[in-house]
């Protein structure tokens, strides 16, 4: 099934993958000379991974060079889960928990209820044996038939009070420090920094100014369908249960295409399911300089230690020449808050 098949119908699959997500401008000269006197990358060890960043932004910034990039053209996207912050849990993956758990204390009968009670119980399993239409109820009740305004109230209240279930912090503590500091940089060399992750765009569009410095209208993502209409005589722009768009894996450089509209030149993505192999590779794919930055989680002591079982995004960095981070061995500090 294509993508564009997806985003016209609210099929099974579509739904799952959309789950399977949520639960997993230019400096001055002057200003960018001073910035350049101190360390860029603090929390970045010194070594191979930190000095390819620091060439490649002083190639595409060296006027008269050969790989210079005029400021129109600097353009970096991250992806967001597991690259700029945790990922484990995914964060919309627990704000959905956490909305089903609110919906059962109000409604008790709900946690003896499919698909509710699969949720409160962590019962994936259960869960798809409900099938599509399971998973319309579950989106219906925690992400839409509500108004936009009250979907964001919900998730700054789940933000404000959540806490890592490990860690036991806020979630916006988890974001990692080095890639704050990679974002900084990057933006001190005139580049824009948007996300392109595959978790809902109306959910980090709520913090990632606040916790990235990213802006909402540079924020991309999957999302379900909208309406504009006058609900209680007021007009409102309503949630549809209905997805509009899975921005993951080949959706990506989709979603980039529509909402940029210039390939990207600088592409960060991580580990886990290959949902950042099609963004990676079509930056490289670009006319002129480009770099692709992959996040391997391999520190357990500090953060998490996970791989893919196919190792299909760590052999597409070896084959595409992309830069590859060891959390363990390049990062000195991991998380922006104190876990």
């Amino acid at each position: 099934m294509s993508l564009s098949q997806l985003s016209r119908r609210p099929s099974r699959q579509a739904l799952f993958v959309v789950l399977s997500l949520v639960l997993g401008l230019a400096f001055p000269s002057a200003a960018r000379a001073q910035a350049a006197k101190a360390d860029p990358l603090p929390s970045w060890n010194d070594g191979p991974v930190k000095q390819a960043i620091v060439g490649f932004v002083s190639r595409v910034t060296t006027e008269g060079g050969p790989d210079f990039l005029p400021v129109e053209e600097r353009v970096a996207v991250f992806d967001n889960d597991g690259t700029l912050w945790q990922e484990k849990p995914a964060v919309q993956g627990a704000f959905l928990v956490e909305r089903v758990r609110a919906l059962a204390d109000k409604d008790p009968s709900l946690r003896k209820k499919q698909p509710y009670k699969a949720v409160l119980e962590g019962n994936v399993d259960a869960l798809m044996e409900g099938g599509e239409k399971g998973l319309m109820e579950l989106f219906a009740a925690t992400h839409a038939n509500m108004t936009q305004e009250q979907f964001q109230a919900d998730v700054r209240e789940f933000l404000e009070t959540a806490r890592h279930p490990k860690l036991g912090v806020p979630y916006t503590q988890l974001a990692y420090l080095p890639m704050l500091e990679l974002l900084q940089y990057l933006r001190n060399n005139g580049f824009q920094t948007w996300i392109s992750s595959g978790g809902g765009i109306d959910f980090m569009r709520v913090f990632s100014e606040q916790v990235y410095g990213i802006a909402p209208q540079q924020v991309i993502g999957s999302s379900l369908a909208e309406k504009y209409e006058k609900r209680g005589g007021k007009d409102v722009l309503w949630r549809e249960p209905r997805v509009d768009h899975v921005n993951d894996k080949e959706g990506k450089p989709v979603g980039n295409d529509l909402h940029i509209g210039r390939s990207p030149v600088f592409v960060a993505g991580n580990v886990r399911s290959g949902g950042d192999i099609a963004m990676l590779g079509a930056s490289r794919q670009r006319r002129g300089p480009s770099f692709q930055l992959l996040i391997h989680h391999d520190d357990a002591a500090r953060e998490f230690a996970y791989e893919e079982k196919d190792g299909a995004s760590l052999r597409a960095a070896k084959e595409g020449g992309w830069t590859v981070v060891s959390m363990r061995d390049d990062w000195k500090t991991v998380f922006s808050g104190t876990p």
